[in-house]
């Protein structure tokens, strides 16, 4: 199968290089179109807790909210742009979108409006009850997109520790 169009969903955690150079690799190999794709829920966005609403910082919490979002907003757009033009200096037509929401949604949303016909992502390697309360970006996706999605798997730290050797 010949993939036009390759999704990549990155998040800003240590695995996002590996997957990202994976969906780089292949949009090389198929001279595919590259979006990458990062999405952030808003309770991750706010660093601050409120939790004096009726006091005195009720007045200012709109304000100091819309200037933390904004700034992280900022910040994850610049680092997405380092990703695009990484992509694009090596001759892959590269998009980049950062939505906040729920990533799964998000991505599902993505593939629909963008027509995908390849999503990589990552996968953490949550098992268990860990799977069950923190969930599964990689599953919903697998069973709620119509095409093809690649897995990266996690490294995990035991695989890379090499002190036993």
């Amino acid at each position: 199968m010949k993939y036009r169009k390759i999704l990549v969903a990155i998040d800003r955690s240590s695995q996002a290089e590996g997957v990202f150079e994976q969906a780089l690799e292949l949009a090389k190999k198929e001279k595919a179109s590259l979006m990458i794709l990062h999405s952030s829920s808003l309770d991750t966005q706010i660093g601050r807790n409120y939790t004096d609403l009726f006091g005195t910082e009720l007045v200012n919490y709109s304000a100091e909210m819309q200037a933390e979002l904004q700034k992280a907003h900022q910040e994850t757009r610049e680092w997405l742009e380092v990703y695009g033009h990484r992509a694009i200096a090596q001759r892959v037509p590269t998009e980049w979108q950062f939505k906040v929401g729920d990533a799964g949604s998000t991505i599902r949303e993505m593939v629909n409006d963008w027509g995908a016909d390849l999503v990589v992502l990552g996968r953490r390697g949550h098992r268990g009850l860990e799977e069950m309360f923190l969930g599964s970006v990689s599953s919903y996706v697998i069973h709620r997109v119509s095409c093809s999605v690649l897995i990266v798997q996690g490294i995990t730290a035991s695989a890379t520790d090499t002190s036993s050797l």
